[in-house]
């Protein structure tokens, strides 16, 4: 796989990512700031490290199963393993400006 190919599966997972919506706040999670970390190898496999916006979150198993479904789409993804993580804990410090405007929080 070339430099540009994965640069581009990278950027496909970004735009699903911005697809997945937290049920309870009206952003999507990539832009909430709840996605650390995406790590994509060119044989296909995808770790991406995520927090909630809260520990005890109800929603947090349709979360993981919403990425994983969404990204495993992706062409060129072969395996998908996403991690729920809580450090650091996310804060709206984490979120795009777009998510604050969006929220009326700018």
């Amino acid at each position: 796989m070339t430099p540009e190919e994965i640069q581009s599966v990278e950027r496909e997972i970004v735009d699903v990512l911005k697809n997945i919506y937290d049920p309870e706040i009206p952003v999507n999670i990539y832009d909430l700031g709840l996605v650390y970390d995406i790590d994509y190898t060119p044989d296909g496999k995808v770790h991406i490290r995520m927090t909630l916006t809260a520990p005890n979150c109800p929603m947090a198993d349709f979360l993981v199963e919403e990425v994983h479904t969404q990204v495993a789409k992706v062409r060129g993804v072969g395996e998908v393993v996403v991690e729920i993580v809580f450090e650091p804990p996310w804060d709206k410090n984490m979120m795009s400006e777009e998510a604050l405007m969006e929220l009326g929080m700018l």
